[in-house]
């Protein structure tokens, strides 16, 4: 699953010797670094989870070197010299040490238990799942996610389906509109409230479990990537509206939409809350920056170009 020459994949925690911990955003390397953003810092005893603000002025203030411009992707996002990583926190790893121990540790533990074990029973083979966010580095509390990677498309809609089936059986809940409301407030960006609770309430990609809403979140096994050495250049933003010709990545990360659209006939989503945004066959409005392929002058609308992609969104006109 994993390439020797570069072991780390989307998802993935990576650590530093100053106490900093990164979630791996990319699958390529840069310039020899992996590509990340901060998520945590040490403090005390244990970790303090940061805002991309939070994040940005501490690394500019204290740990510039991390601070990365792609000019490749005309954007700026974190990158690790691979030297300088302490610890590399895979979430395969991290569930199968939960599988192998005898009880679980905490309330969340116990949860995610059950929920394995129901997705088992619909299908689902945990050797393609692993275990990410506050879970896999030990730092989950009181009202904290649960959060699976599936790696693999076929996997994932596989997980997916299960979840679908879990959630029309009753074994599990679709999110309540607390929940719903708690993860509007989060990543809703640009869409209001109803249009937000429409598009997530059909992905099965978000579920609950005993009142704790867990995530499965998709990536790409080797085989499965488009190697990417396009040099984009941004153009601007732009707003179109089109009909959707393929959404087979619709769930990858990045999540990509084939349109109907000459001028821009992809659209590319860096932005967790639009992946899987849209089926074939139904129109979108879209609002992202232009971005253009140097080489070929092939345009495309890219929506997350900052991570919280303020000013920009997919929806689905209904």
């Amino acid at each position: 699953m994993r390439q020797a020459d570069f072991p780390y994949l989307p998802k993935d925690f990576i650590e530093t010797h100053e106490g900093l911990i990164f979630a791996v955003v990319s699958y390529h390397p840069h310039q020899h670094k992996v590509g990340c953003f901060l998520r945590y810092v040490r403090h005390g005893d244990g970790w303090q989870k940061v805002d991309t603000e939070q994040a940005n002025r501490l690394l500019a203030r204290h740990y510039p070197q991390y601070l990365f411009k792609s000019r490749q992707f005309d954007a700026e996002f974190h990158a690790v010299d691979i030297d300088a990583i302490s610890q590399h926190h895979r979430p395969e790893q991290r569930l199968k040490a939960f599988l192998s121990q005898n009880t679980p540790n905490d309330d969340l533990e116990a949860k995610l238990q059950k929920l394995l074990t129901i997705l088992v029973q619909f299908g689902v083979d945990c050797d393609f799942l692993g275990l990410t966010g506050s879970m896999l580095i030990g730092q989950q509390k009181v009202g904290s996610d649960i959060d699976l990677v599936v790696y693999g498309r076929d996997a994932f809609h596989q997980t997916r389906d299960a979840v679908r089936q879990a959630v029309v059986s009753g074994l599990i809940e679709e999110l309540d509109l607390s929940l719903m409301r708690d993860n509007f407030q989060r990543r809703g960006g640009e869409l209001n409230f109803e249009e937000f609770a429409w598009h997530e309430s059909r992905k099965f990609n978000k579920a609950a479990i005993d009142g704790t809403k867990f995530d499965i979140g998709m990536v790409c096994l080797p085989r499965e990537l488009e190697h990417d050495h396009h040099h984009y250049i941004k153009q601007g933003v732009s707003t179109i509206k089109a009909v959707v010709l393929d959404d087979q990545r619709a769930f990858d990360f990045p999540a990509h939409y084939r349109i109907d659209n000459e001028m821009t006939p992809e659209v590319v989503s860096f932005t967790h809350t639009y992946v899987g945004q849209a089926l074939a066959g139904e129109t979108i409005e879209v609002t992202g920056a232009v971005e253009c392929d140097s080489a070929s002058g092939q345009r495309r609308l890219v929506v997350g170009s900052t991570r919280e992609a303020i000013g920009e969104y997919i929806k689905v006109c209904r």
